[in-house]
């Protein structure tokens, strides 16, 4: 499985950004898909997922209601829409597949950087 993850950049704060991430190499659907991020000297830490069909979906708390993952199976690609920005959302950004208990497949990371 290979993930190629684009979209990053500079944005202000209260700004909107979308990320996307394109998969190839296996079958798409077998897959959940998510978004982590990782900030400067901070852990890497989730942001979101959703299952095959995209009909779940799960957020960190401190993106809920701002972020939205959304999945085309058609195209082979996930999304994630930022919206709402802050400076705290600064961080690389990874897409990953797997499942919901593990992802072992990642992708390279973009980076996003939110000015305040």
């Amino acid at each position: 499985v290979q993930l190629q993850a684009s979209g990053g950049g500079l944005v202000q704060a209260g700004g909107s950004l979308s990320l996307s991430c394109a998969f190839s190499g296996g079958t798409f659907t077998s897959y959940a898909m998510a978004w982590f991020r990782q900030a400067p000297n901070k852990a890497r830490e989730f942001v979101s997922d959703c299952n095959w069909s995209g009909s779940t979906t799960h957020y960190a708390d401190s993106v809920k209601g701002r972020f939205t993952i959304v999945r085309d199976n058609a195209k082979n690609m996930v999304y994630l829409q930022m919206d709402n920005l802050k400076p705290e959302d600064t961080a690389v950004y990874y897409c990953a597949a797997g499942n919901f208990s593990a992802y072992g497949d990642w992708g390279q990371g973009t980076l996003v950087t939110v000015s305040s």
